[in-house]
């Protein structure tokens, strides 16, 4: 029997489970939690909207969003986005879902921190970027009742959850400083790793080859 929460179905499909299992063995039970809560948040946004959104579709964007910062699926020569979308759209290729709904889950991991574009696109994508600005950054936040977020912190609790996400943040991009250039997690580094020096658009448009 599948579980509700807030008034929202998690996904009980093996698909589903099995990318729950994926993401509590990899992930720490910050991020697990934390990505659980993306799904709740997203859904409730996605319902008071009226969207029509898939929802094993948005559980996988929303569990898989974050895979980047864990060390078993980062790299360093990307953004932390691009690892986790690669990795939802492997595990869904695997289970026999490809092209266009495969590639929506990508598109809604890669472009989590990215403000405002993903709100114009699919439903899956644009819901994945509010779970993710209602938990981390706290917009909408008054869009859902005190009930919902009640009953969403009490399944998925957030202790000291600010500074606890900040260092997970660091941690998982510090290794890779230049793939902050132009996004929101150049902030992270600028606040917590010593000496790093942000990219500058305008020095690298003053210093490129071109010759006038």
């Amino acid at each position: 029997m599948s579980e509700e929460i807030a008034g929202v179905r998690i996904p009980d499909s093996a698909l589903a489970r099995e990318a729950t299992e994926l993401v509590r063995d990899s992930a720490a039970p910050l991020l697990f939690d934390h990505s659980r809560r993306v799904f709740l948040f997203g859904a409730l946004r996605g319902r008071q909207q009226g969207l029509s959104f898939d929802p094993e579709l948005l559980y996988v964007g929303a569990m898989f969003h974050d895979l980047g910062l864990t060390e078993r699926f980062r790299r360093t020569d990307q953004r932390f986005e691009i690892d986790g979308a690669d990795e939802a759209r492997s595990f869904l290729h695997r289970h026999g879902i490809t092209g266009e709904p495969a590639d929506r889950v990508w598109t809604a991991i890669a472009l989590h921190t990215t403000p405002e574009i993903p709100l114009h696109m699919a439903p899956e994508v644009a819901l994945v970027t509010r779970g993710v600005e209602l938990d981390v950054l706290g917009i909408g936040y008054d869009t859902v009742s005190d009930e919902e977020r009640a009953a969403v912190t009490a399944a998925h609790p957030r202790p000291d959850f600010k500074n606890r996400i900040l260092a997970a943040f660091t941690d998982g991009i510090k290794d890779r400083p230049a793939t902050t250039f132009g996004n929101v997690k150049a902030d992270v580094l600028a606040h917590f790793v010593p000496g790093f020096v942000r990219g500058d658009f305008v020095e690298v448009i003053k210093g490129s080859n071109w010759p006038e």
